[in-house]
């Protein structure tokens, strides 16, 4: 898909660029696919013995989050795609392109039970669905800069003090 750019600038100039939507698409695409692949469960669920219940619930678990997790951010970037491509209104991108919210946590004693390398795949699509997240909020809030609470709060004081 080709990104046409005339007049589709969203509202400031440090917002998502088609670049970083198509980077992030990519290394989602593959991402994906690892999960996909890591947590094909056609032969390895046949693998695990009746004695070892809990770690074929641990399996199947996480591979539903993970699949979802990465689901949800390819969904994200395929709507910042169409908004580049002029298939979607900032209108509608705003209204129906949010991105849900992350799943609750992993038990902790059900991670401990898949393999290293599963542990590390859960944890990469985490800090990738992280980074999608970040992105979406500060595009909803414009890019804009608040300043942090102590700081507001140190105004209002700087306020007060002057008016007494």
């Amino acid at each position: 898909m080709s990104f046409t750019l005339a007049n589709r600038q969203m509202t400031n100039a440090a917002d998502i660029s088609p670049t970083i939507v198509e980077t992030l698409y990519s290394d989602a695409l593959v991402l994906a696919d690892e999960a996909r692949a890591a947590f094909d469960l056609s032969g390895r669920l046949d693998q695990i013995g009746t004695s070892e219940e809990m770690a074929r619930i641990a399996l199947s678990c996480e591979a539903l989050r993970t699949t979802t997790r990465m689901m949800h951010a390819i969904a994200w970037l395929l709507n910042q795609r169409a908004f580049f491509a002029g298939e979607l209104s900032e209108f509608q991108l705003r209204r129906h392109g949010r991105l849900p919210p992350a799943q609750p946590e992993s038990d902790p004693q059900q991670i401990a039970l898949l393999d290293p390398d599963l542990q590390d795949l859960v944890a990469r699509t985490k800090s990738f669905y992280a980074r999608v997240a970040r992105l979406d909020r500060a595009w909803r809030d414009h890019f804009s800069m608040k300043p942090a609470a102590v700081h507001r709060l140190r105004d209002r004081l700087d306020g007060l003090v002057q008016n007494l």
